[in-house]
């Protein structure tokens, strides 16, 4: 299985822009993409950038893989509320590197103990597929019950 996006940029890296044009999906297009979003604006309002997309698919992959996993358990979830945050950071030498990505979830799981739960979350972080391919990095995850 594959998937794409196609990215459109102009210009050098920190006069010029982008824009994702589209995802294989439809769900992404036509999307900013710029230096200033990327580096400067920390309100996170002049377009999209990597760091967020590789978030949101950190995010998306850890839902569904402890979804999974609480299935697999007796114990589906009721409801699971994740959030990935990307953790960008100037390197020596110059440039920039990703360093982290904190995992945070709150779950609903009627018949299961908070415990267990935190158990079987700490699986499903090591084995979706997104947190293996960003085995280069630090991912930690922050499990509670809400």
């Amino acid at each position: 299985m594959k998937r794409y996006a196609n990215v459109n940029w102009n210009g050098s890296l920190t006069n010029g822009s982008g824009r994702i044009d589209s995802t294989q999906s439809g769900a992404l297009g036509d999307l900013p993409l710029s230096f200033k979003a990327r580096f400067e604006d920390e309100t996170g309002r002049a377009g999209t950038n990597p760091e967020e997309l590789i978030a949101a698919a950190h995010a998306s992959c850890f839902s569904m893989a402890l979804a999974h996993a609480l299935a697999q358990n007796g114990t589906p979830a009721e409801s699971l509320q994740a959030k990935a945050e990307v953790d960008l950071q100037p390197k020596q030498g110059g440039g920039f590197e990703i360093r982290g990505s904190a995992l945070t979830v709150l779950g609903k799981v009627p018949g299961l103990d908070e415990a267990k739960f935190k158990e079987i979350a700490a699986g499903a972080k090591e084995n979706c597929p997104v947190s293996r391919a960003l085995g280069a990095i630090d991912i930690t995850l922050d499990a509670k019950f809400a």
